[in-house]
């Protein structure tokens, strides 16, 4: 049975990472499609474990050749997912997650109709404000221009299945793994999982 297709997008500084880390050191059935980006790595980000890290020149080459199951200009850089990390994953019956931005969201759902697309939103624009200063990464200019960005990306909210609000970290890591767990008793998922358990309860004995 091919595996579920996961989408999480946010705002920066809402705290998508750290739900999704969260979830994932709950949840064993989901692997994390790490993506590559053309940006400099951040203080304690590590290569092939928070990023992909490539140049730009790199990261083009690899657009040109098709190596990308969905990229965007995010920020002034570039992030993508590579197929590698998706579609064999899915054939082999994983589920796969996608920590990405809006526009990769709406590609991925384009070759993907069924993905599972969960939006994080912060509680106030004071919180994102106090969540992206505290992090201590960015200077104020890209602080600034990150919060600006913020109410176009948060405006794509109504592109998604589901919403979480990280008011309160615990249970927003409890709402995210409560979407996946529904999202895998959906009734045709369950059809095709339990094919012949269903048959074996319908099949009349007396024949």
């Amino acid at each position: 049975m091919r595996g579920t297709l996961f989408i999480v997008a946010a705002p920066s500084g809402a705290g998508k990472s750290s739900i999704v880390n969260a979830v994932l050191a709950r949840d064993p059935n989901i692997c994390l499609s790490i993506s590559f980006t053309s940006r400099a790595p951040r203080p304690g980000e590590r290569h092939a474990e928070h990023y992909h890290f490539v140049s730009a020149a790199e990261f083009e080459n690899m657009v040109a050749a098709g190596d990308f199951f969905e990229h965007a200009l995010v920020h002034g850089d570039w992030k993508g997912t590579a197929r590698q990390s998706v579609e064999p994953q899915l054939n082999a019956g994983r589920d796969v997650l996608l920590e990405i931005d809006w526009q990769g969201a709406r590609q991925v759902r384009a070759k993907v109709p069924d993905a599972i697309s969960v939006f994080i939103l912060p509680p106030s624009r004071a919180a994102l404000d106090e969540r992206m200063r505290k992090r201590g990464q960015d200077s104020e200019a890209v602080i600034r221009q990150r919060l600006d960005a913020a109410r176009e990306e948060m405006s794509h909210y109504g592109e998604f299945d589901y919403l979480v609000v990280n008011e309160d970290f615990d249970t927003a890591v409890s709402e995210m793994c409560a979407i996946f767990t529904s999202s895998r008793l959906l009734r045709d998922r369950q059809v095709a999982r339990h094919a012949r358990l269903i048959s074996a309860l319908l099949a009349d004995d007396r024949s």
